[in-house]
């Protein structure tokens, strides 16, 4: 997997990225301009007026964003309405299609994990990066993302972390923070609690996601749509399990429950997680292991079919250190490991 390494303002962070992953990004426009036409009959060039009103709120209201997105078209050689499009790709498809994936967070006493398979389709596998970025007066973060988007799934030098869950529900607000803009700023908190805030209650989120946000000492869940908001806090044993449906009410939202396995994987991460602490505190192995579970296959937690598990992340927020398996967790693709 390609690691960018990036510091500096916005636009030079942007510029490094596209400019690192130029050929990433090409395959990953290539990848949504097939899927969108699949999906929602939509040409690029359909896809590209869709981003407009997108960019233009963007520019207003988050302009160091959008600084970054104009260096990171700069330096991949696309137009900024192309990253635009990238960034908000789960708000132009208004539900048509959702990438599917489990997530955990668990704090013990001694111990705050945070972790999750990313499923999704398989050739976009190839175009995964981690954007590994310094910033000014911000905190740094390394995070695993698609090339070309500013925001996504890691952790940052103050110990906070991100996961995302899909969910297929119509509605868009595009006055609300993206989903992946919303990603990117937990990342910019400095607690997870500051996270919420700044998502629930200053901006809110465009559509429908479920975002986990966790530091070293607390987790909370953070059910979006574009009408409605709600939080998951922690269960008497420390933990936030997600999938892909909503698990509290959101009055006047219909939630398609589309995978009809996202309630199992919800009910198999419980299990194995009674099951470690039937035996001890749970270690950063044991938090892995969970994800290599093939229960229910091929709609198990670790994924194979049309949505496959394309990589899984286990942080120790405590320690601020990752492991990133590229591919299946049981595979032995690949790992890297990450760290401040």
């Amino acid at each position: 997997m390609l690691v960018v390494k990036c510091s500096g303002s916005s636009h030079e962070i942007g510029f490094q990225h596209g400019s690192a992953a130029k050929e990433h990004i090409a395959r990953s426009i290539e990848f949504y301009a097939s899927l969108f036409q699949k999906t929602s009959s939509l040409a690029w060039k359909d896809v590209l007026s869709f981003a407009v009103p997108f960019a233009e709120r963007i520019k207003s209201a988050w302009p160091n964003y959008y600084d970054e997105m104009e260096g990171v078209a700069e330096g991949s050689g696309h137009s900024i309405l192309d990253i635009v499009a990238l960034n908000v790709r789960t708000e132009i498809a208004f539900g048509a299609f959702s990438d599917g994936c489990t997530s955990l967070a668990w704090h013990t006493e001694n111990q705050g994990f945070l972790a999750q398979n990313w499923d999704w389709q398989p050739a976009q596998k190839q175009n995964l990066i981690i954007l590994d970025i310094d910033q000014v007066s911000k905190p740094s973060i390394k995070m695993v993302t698609e090339a070309g988007i500013i925001g996504k799934i890691g952790f940052n030098s103050s110990g906070v972390g991100v996961c995302l869950n899909a969910i297929r529900a119509k509605g868009v607000d595009t006055n609300k923070l993206p989903v992946h803009l919303a990603l990117r700023m937990a990342l910019d908190s400095s607690s997870a609690r500051e996270g919420v805030d700044i998502l629930k209650e200053k901006y809110g989120v465009a559509s429908p996601a479920h975002i986990l946000i966790a530091d070293s000492t607390e987790s909370m869940g953070c059910e979006f749509t574009s009408t409605t908001s709600a939080v998951i806090t922690a269960d008497e044993r420390g933990r936030v399990i997600h999938s892909n449906h909503l698990l509290l009410p959101h009055p006047g939202v219909h939630d398609t429950a589309w995978l009809a396995d996202s309630p199992f994987r919800i009910q198999r991460v419980v299990k194995l997680t009674d099951e470690i602490l039937s035996i001890w505190e749970p270690s950063f192995e044991a938090v892995a292991g969970i994800f290599r579970d093939r229960a229910n296959a091929p709609a198990a937690i670790c994924r194979n079919g049309e949505f496959e598990t394309l990589f899984n992340i286990v942080m120790d927020l405590k320690a601020r250190k990752a492991m990133v398996v590229l591919g299946m967790p049981d595979s032995g693709e690949g790992a890297l490991g990450l760290g401040f």
